[in-house]
């Protein structure tokens, strides 16, 4: 009696293995290309590879990066920037963190490994520990004082800030100043908007809320013994910033693309806010009865260490998106990758093999 009919995997369209020849490898792109012929994790950045230079190479495609965790104090700035200066991205979503620690590197700034000391005495010297970095206090005042020289010199036009709105003016003014190399620099001249949605979660935030508030006048009321402003009156005041701006925005931007992508770096709040996209689009349809096309990702690379089972956004698939109508399910032609590892690990590599591709491309 036969229990098992034995398939031959080749005569089934199966893709076969291959062992990983160093002595083939001449480039980081032949090396991630082999790696794509591995298992496990190494098999993943491959795919990662393939579906991140589809998505770059579509011309229809606009591509929305998100961006959560240190990346920028674990100096992974520069790849940011050469995603942004290449093109490959049409719009950036990120935590405040992070592009705060990218403005103290991009105005000269240093971050330093973090010595083997009690965090109380770190806290002492003015160093804020990010895990095995440090980022200076006094780095995080040079922004504020950036910022609040921007705010004094600059109003919208109509008198409301958004994060994007910011993140632009910022740009512009250190391009004017001539700020070395930096992501909000590069994302304006590139024409690229930066959504920070928990844009009160982040120093800039903070500096935004301190420099309203310095700028109330507080009556005798206001004031407690010695002269100290009451909690009570000092933080009733608020500046003049609308997140929906932002949420507007980036409809208008996402709506101008036939087809979206998705790269993304660890998840949070970034991830969620740019993803839910397709289901805003379809509950305004559905409640004000318009008739509006549904933009939904079609293509998506995703690197970042967080599982699944935690049932966090962070580590949900893209499969699980599509039940949201976030994303196009696989049988209709969605294109993704999910890469499980910390990004300082594979990212440069990823990175660096695709631009090798595209100057490849470029040069036949």
């Amino acid at each position: 009696m036969t229990l098992r009919r034995l398939h031959d995997g080749c005569n089934d369209g199966l893709h076969p293995l291959e062992s990983l020849n160093l002595a083939k490898v001449d480039s980081f792109a032949t090396l991630v290309r082999g790696m794509g012929k591995t298992a496990f994790g190494g098999r993943c950045l491959g795919e990662a590879l393939d579906v991140l230079l589809a998505m770059i190479r579509d011309t229809d495609c606009g591509v929305i990066m998100t961006l959560s965790g240190a990346m920028t104090v674990a100096k992974q700035g520069s790849i940011i920037r050469e995603m942004i200066d290449r093109g490959m991205v049409a719009g950036i979503v990120s935590t405040g963190a992070l592009v705060a620690h990218g403005l103290t590197e991009s105005m000269g700034m240093i971050h330093y490994a973090a010595p083997d000391t009690h965090d109380s005495a770190l806290y002492a010297n003015g160093y804020n520990r990010i895990y095995d970095t440090l980022e200076m206090e006094a780095n995080l005042n040079e922004v504020a004082d950036l910022v609040t020289n921007i705010l004094n010199r600059e109003t919208p036009e109509d008198g409301i800030w958004s994060s994007a709105r910011l993140c632009r003016t910022i740009g512009r003014h250190l391009d004017q100043l001539d700020y070395g190399t930096g992501i909000l620099r590069s994302a304006w001249h590139r024409k690229v908007p930066v959504f920070i949605p928990a844009f009160t979660d982040c120093e800039m935030g903070l500096d935004l809320a301190t420099w309203a508030m310095g700028k109330t006048k507080l009556g005798t009321e206001a004031m407690g013994e010695n002269d100290h402003p009451l909690p009570e009156a000092l933080f009733t005041s608020t500046p003049s910033f609308n997140p929906f701006l932002d949420l507007q925005e980036y409809a208008r931007l996402v709506s101008g693309y036939p087809r979206l992508g998705i790269f993304t770096i660890g998840g949070g709040v970034p991830r969620n806010w740019a993803q839910q996209i397709g289901p805003y689009f379809e509950i305004t349809c559905e409640r004000l009865g318009a008739n509006l096309d549904i933009p939904r990702f079609g293509y998506g690379v995703r690197i970042c260490p967080e599982p699944a089972h935690w049932g966090g956004l962070s580590g949900c698939t893209y499969a699980e998106g599509v039940s949201w109508g976030k994303f196009i399910p696989v049988e209709q032609g969605g294109r993704y990758a999910e890469v499980h590892a910390d990004a300082t690990l594979v990212w440069p590599l990823l990175m660096k093999a695709v631009c090798e591709e595209l100057d490849r491309t470029q040069e036949t």
